[in-house]
């Protein structure tokens, strides 16, 4: 299965942070596991890379409501 940036980017913008991470873990392990052609390992390297990126921003978003919240409670 190749990702398709055109297709999936809206699809993407839905997926959960445990959605993303399942997803990234599965592209890790198929990665891991070999067998694929070259042009296969790089599409499934773009689409860990964007996973990852998706992952970071849950994250980072997270962050920013923990500190927020902090904020309220020392003021």
């Amino acid at each position: 299965m190749k990702w398709d940036p055109m297709t999936d980017t809206t699809k993407d913008e839905r997926l959960s942070y445990e959605q993303a991470r399942a997803e990234l873990a599965s592209v890790v392990e198929r990665l891991e596991a070999g067998g694929t052609s070259l042009e296969e390992s790089l599409a499934l390297w773009e689409r860990g890379e964007q996973l990852a990126g998706i992952c970071q921003r849950w994250l980072d978003g997270a962050r920013e409501r923990i500190d927020a919240a902090r904020q309220r409670t020392e003021d």
